[in-house]
């Protein structure tokens, strides 16, 4: 877990404009710059960045965040590489608290090294090595799609790496999966006479590696094992190196080989990734679909292609959204990515990418598969079948439209499907609440818009006016705090939204700033509606206060001192100018 006082003093020390233009060319507009939203087509700039707020914000899309944010949704990082890539820019060391991840940490950056000198051993030797530059030449691919995905050559030896390193018995070469141990304790390289595929993480870093047998040999393909720097259930080959054109196309190709990759890239398909020798799981699909709207699944059309797909599609049904798409290409059994481009030609292969088969065709066809639906007993294999896969299911909309297939297949009304799959009750689980609970307050809303833009204002507000029970009281509540704390290190919408990062206050401090981008107050203004604010909050306390004493006085009666405040209150709401409360 990094600090929350690093993370503002991170954003303090950075500007917005600088971390941006890195990315992206960025125009003077008054006060803003203003570009093409990188993060959907247009061709008018709708995309300004704001250097006194330290925020971005696209007025077409509506995407928006701080320096963080943009590195995160631009670069498809997690958050903890978002701030390590911006610290690092800026000379920043980033301190780690304590986590349950916090003991594999400290291995992370000398197992990086050694992983980078391996690499580098690989390439090196790819270059001398006849054999290795005849089978890739052999498979089409040039020097200069070799050397964009830094493929090398693992020697014949048994201890070739020993040229490497000095101490070849270093534990770290065993941790990082490039030696093995036996269990007399004689160690040998885990790699030996194949092409290397190196493997890297969102930074460049080489966390593993992908091996493939030159000829014939088993295994064909010998992938790095789990280590700490590498999970293969959470990493995509080829992910670095695709990600312009993916951001250019908004469309990812999932495949499932290294090879396929490099092949499709060879033949200028460069929007290719691929798993790394295990099934798809739901947090490739999430990194996936944080990178483009549409993602195609491409696997070979025999049984175990077909197997493959439907692992991928059930570990996309709590991912994909209604505003995504998630489909699926079935090449000829004859046929894997690499040998059709090579036959077919990249057009050919792109045409059967626009002729994909969408996640809901995909599913009714897995699902009729094996049923006579001719027999009413086929019908109700077909919805029994579709019951916890519909319950899986995030998208409410695509969910709707399978429903309503469901019930065109099986003969049952669309509401007889929804009651046997029990779909309300997940309706009602699934729809996130946008605030933490109660209904909405109009004038806490708007203390919270004026406090974000002029925090001082915090302490200036009487904790007892604004009533409780509402979403904005409790998001208003953290907000003064933090301020009272010095949690917030400076201003900025940028810094606001960092601090509520991950909280039950995120999403409705997300829509405040969303609303102050498009329409704020000057700073006079601010200061005269806070004003006006609290005086009405002030106003609706006395009438609460009347309210709660008459309702008293007509069940029970006032003790004497209650009576006393009754009169004390109405006075104060008789005194009150009728343009105040309008």
């Amino acid at each position: 877990m990094i600090p929350e006082s690093f993370i503002q003093e991170l954003l303090a020390r950075s500007d917005i404009v600088d971390v941006i233009e890195r990315y992206l060319p960025l125009k003077k507009a008054g006060a803003n710059y203003v570009a093409c939203c990188p993060f959907h087509s247009e061709k008018t700039p709708s995309f300004s960045v704001s250097p006194s707020k330290q925020f971005y914000h696209c007025f077409g899309c509506g995407a928006h965040g701080s320096a963080i944010g943009f590195i995160m949704e631009y670069s498809g990082l997690g958050f903890v590489e978002a701030v390590e890539d911006l610290a690092g820019k800026i000379g920043m060391q980033v301190p780690f608290q304590k986590t349950e991840d916090r003991g594999r940490r400290p291995e992370a950056a000398p197992l990086t090294e050694f992983m980078a000198r391996a690499a580098k051993f690989y390439r090196e030797q790819l270059k001398a090595g006849a054999k290795a530059v005849g089978y890739l030449k052999g498979r089409g691919l040039t020097g200069e799609i070799a050397a964009r995905f830094g493929l090398g050559y693992a020697p014949e030896g048994w201890q070739s790496l020993a040229e490497v390193f000095d101490n070849y018995q270093d534990k770290a070469l065993v941790d990082c999966g490039l030696v093995i141990e036996g269990d007399s304790g004689k160690r040998y390289d885990r790699f030996r006479d194949r092409i290397m595929f190196p493997i890297l993480d969102s930074r460049g870093n080489v966390i593993g590696f992908g091996g493939r047998v030159i000829g014939q040999g088993e295994p064909k393909y010998l992938n790095s094992p789990e280590t700490p720097l590498f999970e293969k259930g959470r990493e995509l080959y080829g992910l670095l190196q695709a990600r312009a054109a993916i951001r250019d196309e908004d469309c990812i190709i999932v495949v499932e080989g290294y090879m396929d990759v490099v092949a499709l890239a060879q033949h200028g398909i460069a929007n290719a990734v691929a798993t790394l020798g295990t099934a798809t799981t739901p947090t490739h699909v999430h990194k996936l679909l944080r990178q483009a709207d549409r993602v195609i699944f491409c696997f070979d059309g025999d049984n175990a292609g077909r197997k493959a797909a439907a692992r991928a599609l059930e570990a996309s049904l709590e991912q994909v959204a209604d505003n995504k798409t998630v489909a699926f290409l079935f090449l000829p059994p004859e046929d894997d990515p690499d040998s059709y481009v090579r036959a077919h030609g990249a057009e050919a292969f792109r045409k059967l990418a626009r002729q994909a088969m969408p996640l809901t065709d995909f599913l009714m066809q897995e699902l009729k598969a094996g049923k006579e639906l001719a027999a009413a007993e086929g019908r109700s294999q077909l919805v029994h079948a579709a019951k916890p896969l519909l319950g899986r299911l995030q998208a409410p909309l695509l969910r709707l439209q399978l429903v309503k297939q469901l019930a065109l297949a099986s003969g049952f009304s669309q509401a007889e499907v929804e009651s046997l799959c029990e779909l309300p009750a997940v309706v009602r689980k699934a729809a996130p609440a946008r605030s933490p609970r109660g209904a909405p307050s109009p004038l806490a809303r708007k203390l919270l818009r004026l406090i974000v833009q002029q925090p001082a204002l915090a302490a200036r507000l009487p904790a007892d006016l604004v009533p409780g029970g509402y979403a904005e009281t409790e998001t208003l509540d953290a907000l003064i705090a933090a301020v009272a704390d010095g949690a917030l290190a400076g201003e900025g919408f940028g810094m606001v939204l960092e601090h509520f990062r991950g909280t039950l206050h995120e999403g409705l401090i997300s829509e405040i700033l969303r609303e102050l981008v498009e329409q704020e107050y000057d700073a006079e203004s601010i200061e005269a509606v806070f004003a006006d604010t609290v005086e009405r909050l002030r106003q609706a306390s006395i009438r609460s206060e009347i309210d709660a004493l008459n309702a008293k006085n007509k069940s029970v009666g006032l003790a004497p001192e209650e009576v006393r405040r009754l009169q004390q209150l109405l006075a104060q709401k008789q005194a009150v100018k009728p343009a105040t409360l309008a």
